[in-house]
């Protein structure tokens, strides 16, 4: 068999094009080596940003324009100051330009400096009759640390049934844990997954990572009880919540799994009927007034999801016309379905409702963080946001991970990258908005691949992911956002930062204020002995956990019952001897050092051993704490096995003990074991 050939090289002009664009023609999967990005993974990258790379000559051409832009322009599309400091930018501007400030807020100004945080727009003239205008993003420089210390619970949302739940966890299921967890032990969060709008199924992708939209919550996740128009539905509902009652019971009591599609055909029967009982003059005016400050984007979302009612869930496969939102067939389907459009509008509203709700039930019971979302890194292709915002998205890429020590084939998530270009000239409008509306109801938000804020790894359409390559974006602008909307609703950020990431990343994260996110089992010196690294070791800015939704519960991994899983679907890559050999003696370290320091007693049973765990991670500067609410009680599966599809059953699992038994959102606030487990946290932390 012929060796196949290695991928041909960008030219020296290709690769010098590609720099002007942020797209990279190498990459370092390790320290000690580098890979050289392909020359069709650049073209193509390059394309998707609007350049025709298409022959030597047009690549030589775009590369002429390309520089005579960027040293003929007076400013960048997007600037940044950090807190009362101009952009250095404007410092490098010919003597005798004249600015003109038009701040957020309406004021004119004459000058840059000392600006109140906002987004404004700036207008250069130059001596020689140049101008320019550019968006300026004036953000503080740093978000000030939560107050003290604090402990919390990580959970998936949907797992957290309650004997009112209709056959998964919802809105009034997050506030009544947030209550109890607060008030009665003292906790800071409730840290949940991304609760953004699915792609309506059937089937749903019940990832919560691929959503439809970012920007808006799912009804799904809706107490229907709780809608104040419920109580006056004519002629009772009875028969829908006995229809509920059922799912609920074949979760919790028959062994079924957690069944979104019929959640939400349940839910929607039910909302349906409700939306016949007229608004009130105070919630009608409610009402209206969220969709005219929500505008024209919960207008477009809404009436993706009327056309997907129509045409299908994915607007690829609409009829010419409705693909664009902006078209003129499209506002006459708009205006043909305005009912439906009203409908999706207000079960947001109501959704938004009750996520604020929950964070004001946490807010009253003395957590100082409160709700901590998620923020998945982007969307599904054929989703409300690909379509309402089209001209942000590279098309034809989708983002991904290069090839590394943990999986030779690389990654490919399926998710449309944002242009930066595109951010960079409309002032990162789209991110801002995303942000403020996840800022509504968030104490704080959690920013999944947080690495996505510098460079993601864009993969071609058709291609495999080794064929990729890194695109960069203005990180500076992203946190300077980030920032800016943070400081003003008062939140906190937290970054998953796991994985591979690159030199300076943590660094600037840590410089203005973003927490990153450490897992005891990761936590070794990697530099040195790589032995497990003492807790005195660990950065304070972060977020330490034992584990997360993607990994292993506690139980399982001190048990070695995670390598068991993985042979079992046959996802091991290596004898099983060897995996259980290795797994075995990666914990064996650790229970010598939580003996070492006396957190546990020698022969400790699991119970014993896991609340070793948690004592550890207080022995930390870590200023925040999580408690993966599963292991409070003794689960041993994951919610997600990566690598899986249909081998698993991801994203479905209810709560359950260590026997398997699921447990209800009652049963958990009265387990001896969770609550031993929570009052060590509570009384050292």
């Amino acid at each position: 068999m012929t060796a196949p050939r290695p991928a041909e090289p960008p030219s020296e002009d290709l690769s010098r094009l590609a720099a002007l664009y942020g797209v990279a023609t190498s990459y370092a999967p390790s320290p000690d080596r580098t890979v050289t990005a392909s020359a069709t993974a650049v073209t193509l990258a390059l394309a998707a940003l609007g350049v025709d790379t298409a022959t030597p000559d047009a690549v030589r051409a775009a590369l002429t324009a390309r520089e005579r832009e960027l040293g003929t322009r007076l400013l960048p599309p997007t600037l940044v100051g950090w807190g009362t400091r101009a952009p250095d930018a404007l410092s490098a501007l010919p003597d005798g330009t004249r600015l003109r400030v038009r701040t957020e807020q309406g004021e004119i100004r004459a000058s840059a400096g000392h600006l109140p945080p906002g987004v404004h727009e700036v207008t250069a003239t130059a001596p020689d009759g140049r101008t320019a205008r550019a968006h300026l993003i004036v953000a503080p420089t740093a978000l000030p640390a939560p107050p003290g210390r604090s402990y919390g619970l990580l959970v998936q949302l949907y797992s957290l049934l309650s004997r009112r739940s209709w056959g998964m966890g919802d809105l009034a299921d997050l506030g009544e844990l947030a209550g109890w967890a607060g008030r009665a032990l003292g906790a800071g969060f409730v840290q949940v997954n991304p609760l953004h709008a699915a792609v309506p199924g059937p089937p749903a992708d019940p990832s919560p990572y691929r959503p439809s939209s970012r920007r808006f919550p799912d009804p799904v996740h809706l107490r229907v009880e709780d809608v104040p128009e419920f109580a006056y539905l004519a002629g009772g509902a009875d028969g829908l919540l006995q229809r509920a009652a059922r799912l609920r019971e074949a979760v919790l009591e028959k062994g079924a799994l957690i069944d979104r599609d019929a959640v939400w055909q349940i839910k929607r029967e039910a909302l349906e009927r409700v939306r016949e009982v007229p608004l009130g003059p105070g919630r009608r005016a409610a009402y209206d007034a969220f969709r005219e400050e929500q505008g024209q984007a919960l207008e477009d979302h809404a009436t993706w999801c009327a056309l997907a009612e129509v045409h299908g869930a994915d607007w690829h496969r609409w009829p010419d016309g409705l693909r664009d939102p902006r078209s003129d067939r499209t506002a006459r389907a708009r205006r043909e379905l305005a009912d439906r459009v009203g409908f999706h509008s207000w079960l947001v509203w109501l959704t938004d409702a009750q996520l604020t709700a929950a964070q004001r039930a946490a807010r009253e019971a003395g957590m100082p963080v409160g709700i901590v979302h998620d923020l998945a890194v982007g969307v599904h292709p054929g989703g409300a946001d690909a379509w309402a915002q089209r001209e942000y998205f590279a098309a034809g890429m989708s983002v991904g991970a290069p090839p590394d020590a943990f999986n030779a084939r690389g990654q490919d998530w399926g998710l449309p990258p944002w242009r930066p270009d595109r951010l960079a000239d409309f002032g990162y409008a789209p991110f801002r908005a995303l942000l403020r509306g996840l800022f509504r109801y968030a104490g704080a938000l959690r920013i999944d691949h947080v690495m996505g804020l510098f460079r993601l790894w864009w993969v071609p359409e058709g291609h495999p992911p080794t064929e990729g390559t890194y695109v960069r974006y203005d990180a500076e602008a992203m946190l300077a956002v980030l920032v800016l909307e943070a400081s003003r609703a008062g939140a906190m950020v937290i970054g998953e930062d796991l994985g591979t990431v690159e030199p300076g990343v943590r660094e600037a994260l840590r410089e203005r204020g973003v927490y990153g996110t450490s897992v005891l089992w990761f936590e070794r010196d990697w530099e040195g002995d790589r032995r497990p690294l003492p807790p005195e070791g660990w950065r304070a800015d972060c977020l330490a956990t034992a584990t997360t939704h993607d990994l292993p519960p506690t139980a399982a991994r001190l048990s070695g019952e995670h390598v068991d899983l993985r042979d079992s679907l046959g996802l091991l890559t290596r004898p099983p001897e060897e995996e259980r050999a290795e797994a075995a003696a990666d914990t064996a370290e650790w229970r010598e050092l939580f003996l070492r320091l006396g957190l546990m007693e020698p022969g400790a049973f699991e119970e014993a051993e896991i609340l070793a765990v948690h004592r550890y991670l207080l022995r930390t500067p870590a200023r925040m704490i999580g408690v993966w609410l599963p292991d409070g009680v003794g689960d041993r599966r994951p919610q997600n096995l990566p690598g899986t599809w249909d081998q698993y059953p991801n994203w479905r699992l209810p709560i359950a003990d260590a026997e398997g038994r699921p447990i209800t959102l009652e049963q958990l606030t009265r387990s001896p074991r969770l609550r031993a487990l929570l009052e060590v946290l509570h009384r050292q932390r």
